[in-house]
């Protein structure tokens, strides 16, 4: 281990969002949509990564946006957000995110997502940022999850640009035979 000089705990830069939803966010269905949901993840995962950063911050990719159960006009969303893991110039921000119904009490987990942001400088290009001081068992699972999910999705578009090169769709045509979908040029 180094010192902590270049180092910010992951409790520094913890954030809570939490917003009334309103009658203007619902869908067609009368539930929350999932475009304002999301708008509000990228904003919690913004000022998260910004503070633990201290520089500007850009989102790349959001990964495990899963919708589990609808958000209700009235409710209050809250979106929890604190640094998993960080590289060099990028960091991941896990977020879950809460609806609690004021009437009852009840509390309802809606979803969980994680962003991965890069910090920019004033030029505009990646700056480095602090180390990230694990205080808790909980923080050291998160960084190590982080981890394995950065190779999983490494090897992932490794995998995908391989096939994109030596896919042939006459020879793997085979695979939609029990599929929903019919061939109309053939």
């Amino acid at each position: 281990m180094t010192d902590n000089h270049n180092y910010r705990p992951v409790s520094y830069s913890r954030t809570t969002l939490t917003e009334l939803m309103i009658p203007s966010y619902a869908n067609f269905g009368g539930k929350i949509h999932g475009g304002i949901l999301l708008s509000l993840m990228d904003k919690v995962a913004y000022a998260c990564s910004a503070k633990h950063a201290g520089n500007y911050c850009v989102t790349v990719t959001v990964e495990g946006v899963n919708f589990l159960q609808p958000v209700e006009v009235g409710e209050l969303v809250s979106l929890k957000a604190s640094v998993n893991y960080v590289g060099n110039t990028s960091l991941m921000v896990g977020i879950r995110v809460i609806a609690e119904n004021v009437k009852t009490g009840k509390i309802k987990h809606t979803n969980t997502s994680y962003f991965t942001m890069v910090a920019k400088g004033d030029d505009d290009k990646p700056a480095r940022i602090p180390g990230l001081l694990l205080e808790t068992r909980e923080d050291a699972r998160r960084f190590l999850e982080a981890l394995k999910r950065r190779e999983l999705s490494q090897r992932y578009q490794t995998e995908l640009a391989n096939s994109k090169t030596i896919l042939s769709v006459d020879n793997e045509l085979h695979l939609l035979e029990n599929q929903r979908c019919k061939l109309a040029y053939l």
